[in-house]
């Protein structure tokens, strides 16, 4: 028997920012069990941890594959140690894929020191432009294609043909549709093709490109964000080099337990 969390990240309300299941562990289970709990969850993201002496080892799957990073369950994890099991300090190190990563909470913040990603001009596959409703202006790569538009009205009308969609594989990237704001610095939408979940509510991950790009668009380092799916989520980006902050709040959803045997 296991403890089982759900969270809601980027938020600070129930039902709004990206739910993520937290799955504590003693030691680690054969991937294959991590992958069924992570599909019976049924959310965008199932993250698991092991305690170590003064981190936490921390992995994150999708219902299809293990990411190489997700912001949002990084914040839900942090947020299950801190207000559930009473984690005593502010600085939380968890040791993953991309190196250690470190969550500060601050008051009912918290604060995710990630690594910046910035795109650079790309050629968009033709697949991804025969599947939007709308073409973008300029694109850009990373770990995601990224790709601007004009206007948030724009990234609010676009429109994906998931059968045309589908057919291109990205592995662990997706493809992120942003513009300048009108009621904060920028905006943008996350899509991952072949997922069981088309379009991400929240994508922290996304923002360690976004951030970078737009400080440098609009000449500043401290950068309000919007993630325009229907639940919405809200997002304080910092530009600081080679790093970037992203940070937000977090509400509990549900508190259980499973069974794998």
């Amino acid at each position: 028997m296991l403890d089982l969390y759900q969270v809601d990240a980027f938020t600070n309300s129930i039902f709004e920012g990206n739910p993520a299941c937290i799955v504590p562990l003693p030691s680690w289970l054969p991937d294959e069990i991590l992958l069924k709990i992570t599909q019976e969850n049924a959310v965008a993201e199932t993250a698991f941890f092991v305690a170590k002496e003064n981190k936490f080892h921390l992995r994150w799957f999708t219902p299809e594959i293990e990411m190489d990073l997700c912001g949002h369950a990084t914040l839900a994890t942090a947020h299950c140690l801190k207000t559930i099991l009473k984690y005593p300090s502010n600085n939380i190190v968890f040791e993953t894929a991309s190196g250690d990563l470190t969550v500060t909470v601050q008051d009912d913040f918290y604060f995710l020191d990630f690594p910046s990603r910035m795109p650079v001009p790309a050629a968009l596959p033709e697949l991804i432009e025969k599947s939007l409703n709308i073409p973008p202006k300029a694109v850009y790569k990373s770990r995601d294609y990224v790709l601007v538009y004009d206007t948030e009205q724009d990234i609010k009308n676009i429109k994906i043909n998931r059968q045309i969609f589908d057919q291109i594989n990205l592995g662990t990237g997706g493809v992120i549709v942003t513009s300048k704001g009108t009621s904060c610095d920028f905006v943008s939408r996350f899509f991952t093709p072949q997922a069981s979940i088309l379009e991400d509510p929240v994508t922290g991950s996304a923002h360690c490109s976004l951030i970078p790009f737009w400080a440098k668009k609009l000449d500043k380092k401290e950068l309000s964000a919007m993630q325009l799916s229907k639940r919405k989520g809200i997002l304080n980006c910092t530009e600081k080099n080679d790093r970037v902050i992203i940070s937000g709040q977090a509400k509990t959803y549900s508190i259980g337990k499973l069974w794998i045997e």
